[in-house]
């Protein structure tokens, strides 16, 4: 009987898997190998990580939130773009409702101590409001930092808003610091709160985090990058350290899209209606100012979205194409159109860290150098920390900058923030940062990674076969 109830039930999860939309056949495949394989645990597994799901309540909570908050499309009047790019914008507004928006600027830091010297700078300033949303807050020199200018913020009567995942933020939220902030009257919530991780299963999948980092002070300036709110030695990974971030800041119109981008966060883990904040004058267009757009998705948008983003930018290169990405763990489309880029003619540049936290990620990275090598895309290792930086140059005038990596995390199971410009002189900032990591990286060449030792080549395509459910 016991057999027959489990030969039942791996032939029900196995249904599910052939079943459930938007799998692709890879996943199915190595999901089904899995559950076969591993009788018992490839069955829990499947149960505890198989879906992409935050559970029906969460879903139904952040539908009545979205019908609650002015549409996406509203925040900002579309602005003019060229034809020829045109088509690049309207997938960026297919992902998340917001619309190209001119009369933006931008700064740009390369550094970790810089951008969080430029963050306490705004909040010292600001005058109405500071919504910060983290997917990593630790408690350490620049996360103390910045806790400090939201207290003194707090003081003279600006509303501070704090949201953080509750998994990447859990040593702040253990903390003293974490504390301190809520008796000073900085407002706080817990994105995606797991509780007591088996009662927390039964309401959905436990890694589909929050991996944002949005930063919006008074209406007016945004900031948008890889960088959470921590030292540069990164403690909790700190044998990588020093992990290498870039970070712009926006003055324009698109900072009310990543007003919205908070807001709807927030509404949907903290009891606060911040509707109104999204009716309020639009930020004012900034004099010789360039088009950008906020790029959002998450498990439970439009599936596919970012790798539809990569891929509609590689494809529209015609020139040069520079990326850089810690984690690049593709889908078949997306490692195609990369060496369709590279066959083609363009100048295709991807620059690796040459150590990386994740082992895995690491592995199955490296096993795809040799078809990219070999499709003419120059690959480089950067050897100055952890690059954690996540950007993207194309033709000298077009940029993407933001929280996501090329990998199937970022592409399935987290919350994501990107912004997507037009603009040479902005470019030509993210464009000489990325020359930056070139100088300090190192050239992988086909002949090498032919010469690497078999062991080697099996351990990085057996962690590339496991990829698709990672």
């Amino acid at each position: 009987m016991i057999l027959a109830f489990h030969l039942i039930l791996q032939a029900l999860v196995i249904a599910r898997i052939l079943l459930r939309p938007h799998r692709d056949p890879a996943s199915r495949i190595s999901w089904m190998v899995v559950v076969l394989v591993l009788p018992v645990l490839g069955l829990i597994g499947y149960l505890l990580l198989g879906e992409t799901n935050i559970g029906r309540r969460r879903v139904a909570r952040m539908q009545k939130v979205l019908a609650k908050l002015p549409e996406p499309a509203g925040m900002g009047a579309p602005a003019p773009v060229p034809d020829r790019l045109d088509g690049l914008f309207r997938v960026g507004q297919s992902i998340s409702g917001y619309p190209a928006v001119g009369g933006n600027t931008a700064r740009l830091s390369g550094d970790s101590d810089a951008t969080i010297a430029m963050l306490v700078a705004d909040i010292d300033a600001a005058r109405e409001h500071v919504h910060l949303l983290f997917y990593i807050w630790l408690p350490d020199h620049n996360g103390t930092k910045v806790a400090e200018a939201l207290v003194r913020a707090a003081g003279r009567g600006v509303t501070c808003r704090v949201l953080v995942d509750d998994i990447g933020s859990r040593a702040l939220i253990k903390s003293p610091l974490w504390r301190m902030m809520a008796s000073a009257g900085v407002r706080q919530a817990r994105a995606l709160p797991v509780g007591l991780p088996v009662l927390g299963a039964l309401h959905g999948r436990l890694d589909l985090r929050n991996h944002r980092k949005i930063m919006v002070i008074d209406h007016a300036i945004t900031y948008c990058g890889s960088q959470n709110c921590a030292d540069a030695a990164f403690l909790v990974k700190a044998k990588f350290a020093p992990w290498v971030d870039v970070v712009m800041r926006f003055e324009g119109p698109v900072a009310r899209q990543n007003q919205h981008l908070f807001v709807t966060d927030w509404m949907a883990w903290a009891e606060e209606d911040l509707s109104a904040l999204l009716r309020a004058p639009m930020p004012e267009p900034q004099a010789g100012g360039f088009v950008a757009q906020v790029v959002a998705s998450g498990p439970t948008m439009r599936h596919s979205a970012m790798p539809e983003m990569f891929q509609s930018l590689i494809y529209a290169a015609r020139r040069e194409l520079v990326i850089t990405t810690p984690y690049y763990v593709p889908d078949p489309s997306l490692q195609d159109a990369l060496r369709a880029a590279g066959n083609r003619g363009v100048r295709t540049t991807i620059v690796f860290p040459a150590r990386n936290d994740n082992w895995a990620v690491a592995a199955t990275c490296r096993s795809y150098y040799a078809e990219l090598l070999a499709a003419g895309v120059h690959i480089r290792e950067y050897e100055g920390g952890l690059l954690h930086s996540k950007t993207l140059t194309m033709d000298g005038e077009v940029t993407l900058i933001g929280s996501a990596n090329m990998d199937r995390r970022s592409f399935d199971l987290n919350y994501e923030n990107n912004i997507l410009l037009h603009d040479e002189a902005a470019t030509a900032l993210v464009r000489a940062q990325q020359a930056e990591y070139l100088a300090r990286s190192r050239t992988v060449t086909l002949a090498e990674v032919e010469a690497w030792p078999l062991h080697r080549q099996l351990w990085n395509n057996f962690a590339a076969v496991l990829s698709p459910i990672l």
